[in-house]
């Protein structure tokens, strides 16, 4: 009788599951650990000041001398984001296909990492053994080139993890998604499936990237002026047809955007994108060419900030301005969360009087998804056929309609987990259960600093944006046990202090007498003295202005 297994396989995510970003994920089989992928979100309004979130890798950290690799499905920031603040910690190989790790080297070099790392290049052939589990890989369709799935075959059986894609039938780069090989791994046996939920709730296909090419000439030619076009950096595909409109238009390009003119570099050096040669000029050049010859390719799609697509909106750029007649095409969908930004840049561009061509790729025709709709979902679940299923990529009610697609063709409820970060899906002996859950959540990257803005500092940043701060100062005698000097009292975004003397003298009173009571009953601990001061104080503010400010009492004694 053969002997059962008493080691067991673990999958599980630490970003990417429940949420838009920071896709990470966990394959283990006893001392072996593989982890694919390690990207970035961008932060919520409530985060404020955060500049990025990455996915928390304690366990990873903890278990270090497990883990044989990270494995890198494409290039997209989502995806490999995070990769070099997760090597400063967890120095392990990177495996990627030559334009993942074309844009992941510029990344390392910027954070020192580059010489240090360990850079294995991968394609849709290669096989890595990874300890126990070896990992095959296959080509799909994205909206960047170079784009993978990958296969982990593993003692308890065969993971299939499908990055991002969609069905793509006439692609941009003629990359076709290797649905041979797709089938075949569903006829030897899928173990446990996790597919990309990111359009589980849209019906239908996903269109083909070619129908922007066309749109895009379209606009070209009806444009009688400038033509900008704002898209993702790493949109490869979209980039190629910006330039083939261009150069069928008879039109220059010039490329603004710090990560827009990285990528159009790299991607250009590596041989994923065709430039003609001539076609590219400098910003500096537009201002003295015909602005119905002229195209600005730029970042800021999703309305950030500091992009420069806003920067132009707010005629704020150094180098491009945007003039009346211009037209921008906005060539993406907003990312949830970010429609108001894009919605306000819009309202700007409006203003300073250029067309503007924005809305879901139905509405405008300027853009397709890279993600598979319904069909396409329900094609790669019967392709590969999976014994169990885990859903990945998206937010909870994305992860939900993947798992009623997956029951309607033919999985059982039952065999379909529907998780959230850090909840391990097991599989013992082909039995497949929720296990544990190891820790997993948001590591906040503000500035320099790594993780050491939490919730208690988030919490203080949303007081002060809401009610502002009050400072107390206040000098104590210690001999004679009285107020020497102060209290001098400081407003910042409370009360504007020319306005509101009387309330700032009524506060000064209050933590005269707080004090003095204190030290006739012979309180001299500063906690104490610091805690007084603050609810005394704070009882009053509230009672005259409903407005709880932080206050912030600095006692020194002489």
């Amino acid at each position: 009788m053969a002997k059962k297994s008493i080691d067991k396989l673990m999958v599980f995510a630490l970003g990417g599951v429940g949420e838009i970003g920071k896709n990470m994920y966990v394959v283990q089989y006893a001392n072996d650990i593989v982890v694919v992928d390690a990207g970035l979100k961008f932060p919520e309004e409530d985060m404020l000041g955060v500049d990025i979130v990455i996915p928390d890798i304690s366990y990873l950290i903890e278990n270090r001398d497990k883990v044989r690799g990270i494995l890198l499905t494409h290039g997209h920031e989502d995806h490999i984001g995070g990769l070099s603040y997760v090597l400063r910690q967890l120095n392990v190989p990177v495996y990627g296909t030559k334009l993942t790790l074309g844009l992941v080297e510029g990344k390392l070099k910027e954070a020192g990492l580059l010489g240090e790392t360990k850079r294995i290049l991968i394609n849709s052939e290669s096989e890595v053994q990874l300890g126990v589990i070896k990992a095959t890989f296959f080509r799909t369709n994205h909206s960047i080139p170079d784009s993978v799935g990958m296969a982990f075959e593993t003692p308890e059986g065969v993971v299939v993890h499908t990055g991002d894609f969609k069905f793509d039938q006439t692609p941009v780069n003629d990359q076709y998604a290797d649905i041979h090989r797709m089938a075949e791994l569903g006829k030897k046996g899928v173990l446990l499936l996790l597919s990309d939920s990111t359009n589980a709730e849209r019906p239908g296909y996903t269109g083909s990237e070619k129908i922007v090419g066309a749109e895009l000439v379209e606009v070209f030619r009806k444009a009688k002026q400038r033509v900008v076009v704002a898209t993702f950096a790493s949109n490869v595909h979209r980039i190629q047809q910006v330039i083939d409109a261009a150069e069928i238009t008879r039109r220059k390009v010039t490329v603004v955007g710090r990560s827009m003119v990285n990528v159009v570099g790299i991607a250009s050096e590596l041989g994923y994108l065709r430039v003609p040669d001539g076609i590219l000029i400098e910003p500096e050049e537009i201002n003295k060419m015909a602005a119905d010859r002229v195209v600005i390719l730029s970042t800021g799609s999703q309305g950030e900030p500091m992009s420069a697509l806003t920067r132009m909106a707010r005629n704020t750029h150094r180098k491009v301005d945007i003039l009346p007649g211009d037209t921008v095409v906005i060539s993406a969908t907003p990312i949830p969360g970010n429609e108001k930004y894009v919605g306000r840049i819009v309202d700007e561009l409006f203003k300073l009087g250029a067309n503007v061509i924005y809305g879901p790729g139905s509405v405008s025709g300027v853009h397709v998804s890279g993600h598979g709709s319904q069909e396409e979902l329900k094609l790669m679940l019967n392709l590969m056929r999976p014994r169990f299923f885990m859903p990945i990529h998206g937010e909870y009610r994305m992860l939900r309609q993947h798992g009623k697609l997956a029951e309607s063709v033919g999985i059982e409820p039952q065999d379909i987990f529907i998780t959230d970060n850090g909840d391990i899906v097991e599989i013992q002996n082909g039995v497949a259960r929720k296990g544990g859950k190891v820790q997993a959540g948001n590591i906040l990257i503000d500035g320099l600093g790594i993780g050491d803005v939490g919730n208690i500092v988030l919490r203080d940043r949303k007081l002060l944006s809401q009610d502002g701060i009050l400072i107390v100062v206040v000098t104590l005698g210690k001999q004679e046990r009285s107020i020497l000097s102060g209290p001098d009292i400081i407003s910042r975004g409370f009360v504007y202090v020319r306005e509101s003397e009387g309330l700032l003298d009524e506060s000064s009173r209050i933590v005269t007498s707080t004090l003095n009571r204190l030290m006739s009953e012979n309180v001299n601990e500063w906690a104490s003295l610091k805690t007084h001061v603050k609810e005394a104080l704070g009882r009053y503010l509230y009672e005259q202005t409903r407005r709880r400010p932080m206050i912030l009492p600095i006692i020194m004694e002489v």
